[in-house]
């Protein structure tokens, strides 16, 4: 993901760009900004979360994700 949202980012920096190039302060150039905002956003979001599984994943506890063996409901014989 990090590498998709790297290249959206690229992608509409390269647009915001020329669109500023061809015309400033338009409206081509600001919907640019503003998706390129967006994959910004996104890609350090995913970088952050990244960076903090990786660091649960240090951890020095056993991590338990099975469930417990028993069973939750005793069933009874009816009588």
């Amino acid at each position: 993901m990090r590498t998709f949202y790297a290249g959206g980012a690229v992608l509409w920096a390269t647009s915001a760009a020329s669109a500023g190039w061809d015309d400033p302060g338009g409206r081509p150039m600001w919907v640019s900004v503003a998706i390129l905002v967006v994959f910004a956003v996104l890609l350090g979001m995913t970088v952050v979360w990244l960076r903090r599984r990786q660091a649960d994943d240090r951890t020095e506890e056993p991590v338990h994700h099975a469930a417990p063996r028993r069973t939750a409901w005793r069933r009874h014989a009816s009588a």
